[in-house]
């Protein structure tokens, strides 16, 4: 399961206002690429049939299936520091990540490199 900090969700649901969709929910996915072999994804999204829902300090939280073996026990946070501000995911399954922090690899599965973004 995927979880969602205050600070985050505090951002979600300020994003999730400003849209005319009640059904409307923060998905969470994995994708292949960026240079460690996977990258993270974020949007708002409706709930698909495979989807889990979860409800995460009042915010609606959809993970695929796929993405959901590669997310279990992650934190989606939103910093906001001199150096910027976003939302930042940290893995526990994430082996190592890349330089650029924007895509990781996990012991068992590498994905399929390719160049960051």
């Amino acid at each position: 399961m995927v979880t969602l900090t205050e600070s985050a969700a505090e951002k979600v649901s300020a994003l999730l206002a400003q849209k005319d969709n009640p059904e409307l929910a923060l998905r969470v996915f994995i994708k292949s690429g960026g240079c460690s072999g996977f990258s993270y994804g974020m949007a708002l999204d409706e709930k698909k049939d495979n989807d889990a829902l979860y409800e995460l300090n009042g915010v609606k939280v959809v993970v695929d299936e796929m993405s959901g073996q590669y997310l279990q026990g992650a934190v989606v946070d939103y910093v906001d520091s001199l150096m910027g501000a976003g939302f930042k995911i940290e893995n526990p399954n994430a082996a190592s990540t890349c330089g650029c922090g924007s895509s990781f690899r996990t012991a068992g599965d590498a994905g399929k490199p390719g160049a960051c973004s």
